[in-house]
């Protein structure tokens, strides 16, 4: 295997970067940097090719654990087949590493006695700093079960690390969503500050034997307002969640609820607040307006004045970046109907100096699906003209004759496709001898009409080269 996998790469990284680095392990063949195809802009990851699969390795163990731009970079060798890489087998989660000391190349070296490494990977923060957690991946699961035998639990760097077989993000929802149906603690807010851990054990204990029950305290051990009550038995839990939920404590409605890890809690929100979101675009979808070639006298005050005659506008807004007017904003309108009838009268209007351009408003994904098929669409267009004018090629010569002939090049191409000759070389427009009327009747108009072209150019060429041209692009 001669080709390298580069990922986590900064989005300013070029493959001229890439090739500054990775030419000291060896000649390169290839380097290229995956971009989006609509905007060109970085995907994050590369492919690195050498001549010999000797250089590739060699590349492996140099810059494991080197950083570019800022940021690590995760080098494996490049698999063309993704089944063994997302089928998870001999893939491990390592975490409790020693933010100091453990990076990619340290993490490769102490696993690597149990096997050949498929991929491996410490993750960083945005600073660069570890997070104290990584993954191994093994080409067998063998190799992944003796590393967690004889690691699971051991002090690594000083750190007792722990060894756990890598669960995808399905699997952890299930799991979570399996406990979260067995909870026993319950997590309490929105009560005074005079609350303390004794306090909060009295107003709990009727609904079942208590674990623990703890106040969250600031450093001047000053209550924040919330806690959590730990009891024994799953039942006792939900008890007390149905009967003190919004219930009244020295005058305020405290909150009961199951206590959820930061993980679960957030994997809620980002799916709450991602369907609030998609249910507002819903909402907004069909009312809101993309306005575009707006003079820069036009701020969001004008703009709402302009579209006001349509109906209640509900928001307007001109973009701007550094101060600067960027030539284009959004209106919206209170209804469906208006928003069609501002398109009507508002597209191509002359609002300042320039004629608008209105259209409805598309998200950024809509955007990128409109013009990744217009592209397609023009590729398409592309390709069928090349075929079907393959023998078909430019000549400079060919253009001056058929101006003198007063046909545009296009029109002279088909006519060499059905084999005919150019009129200048045809009999019927023969210069020397004089237009007679029963031949140009009998000619047909179209003919009649070049006929005429052809002689009355080559009578006006002569005197005046410029006119003749003109007679023959006007035609």
């Amino acid at each position: 295997m001669n080709s390298l996998y580069v990922g986590d790469l900064h989005q300013n990284v070029s493959e001229a970067d890439l090739n500054g680095m990775f030419s000291e392990a060896g000649p390169i063949f290839s380097i290229r940097v995956c971009r989006d195809r609509i905007t060109r802009c970085s995907l994050g990851y590369a492919y690195v090719n050498y001549y010999q699969p000797a250089h590739a390795e060699r590349a492996l163990l140099m810059f494991s654990d080197h950083t570019l731009a800022g940021r690590y970079l995760r080098i494996m060798r490049s698999d063309p087949d993704p089944v063994r890489r997302k089928s998870g087998v001999g893939k491990l989660f390592i975490k409790n590493l020693n933010k100091k000391t453990i990076g990619n190349k340290n993490l490769c070296e102490t696993f690597s006695v149990f096997g050949d490494i498929y991929s491996r990977k410490v993750v960083y923060d945005e600073n660069g700093e570890s997070k104290g957690y990584g993954y191994i991946q093994y080409e067998t699961q063998a190799s992944a079960d003796r590393a967690t035998e004889k690691l699971n639990g051991m002090l690594l760097d000083d750190e007792k690390v722990s060894i756990t077989r890598f669960k995808s993000r399905k699997e952890r929802e299930d799991e979570l969503g399996a406990k979260a149906r067995e909870f026993n603690n319950v997590f309490v807010k929105n009560f005074d500050t005079d609350m303390n851990d004794k306090k909060l054990t009295e107003l709990f204990e009727e609904y079942g034997p208590i674990v623990s029950a703890k106040v969250m305290t600031d450093d001047s051990g000053k209550s924040k307002g919330f806690g959590f009550v730990c009891f024994q038995r799953h039942e006792d839990a939900l008890k007390a969640i149905y009967e003190m939920n919004r219930k009244e404590v020295n005058g305020r409605l405290i909150y009961v609820g199951r206590a959820q890890k930061k993980a679960e809690r957030q994997a809620v929100l980002k799916d709450k607040f991602g369907q609030m979101k998609t249910e507002t675009k819903a909402g907004y979808r069909g009312i809101n307006l993309f306005v575009k070639n707006l003079d820069e006298a036009y701020d969001g005050y004008h703009l709402k004045k302009a579209f006001s005659p349509f109906g209640k506008v509900i928001s307007a807004k001109v973009m701007m970046e550094g101060g600067r007017h960027k030539g284009f904003g959004f209106v919206s309108l209170s209804s469906t109907e208006e928003a069609n009838r501002a398109l009507t009268e508002m597209n191509g209007r002359i609002l300042g100096t320039k004629a608008l351009y209105v259209a409805p408003a598309q998200t950024k994904a809509q955007r990128q699906e409109y013009l990744a098929n217009q592209h397609k669409h023009w590729m398409t267009n592309a390709a069928d003209f090349y075929s079907s004018n393959k023998g078909v090629q430019w000549n400079p010569s060919h253009h001056r004759e058929t101006r003198v002939s007063g046909m545009l090049p296009a029109q002279w191409m088909a006519t060499q496709d059905q084999g005919q000759q150019s009129p200048a070389a045809t009999a019927d427009t023969d210069t020397s001898v004089p237009l007679q009327k029963d031949k140009t009747c009998a000619a047909g108009d179209s003919k009649t009409n070049q006929m005429l072209t052809t002689t009355v150019h080559i009578q006006v060429q002569e005197p005046n080269k410029a006119k003749a041209g003109r007679i023959c692009a006007k035609r």
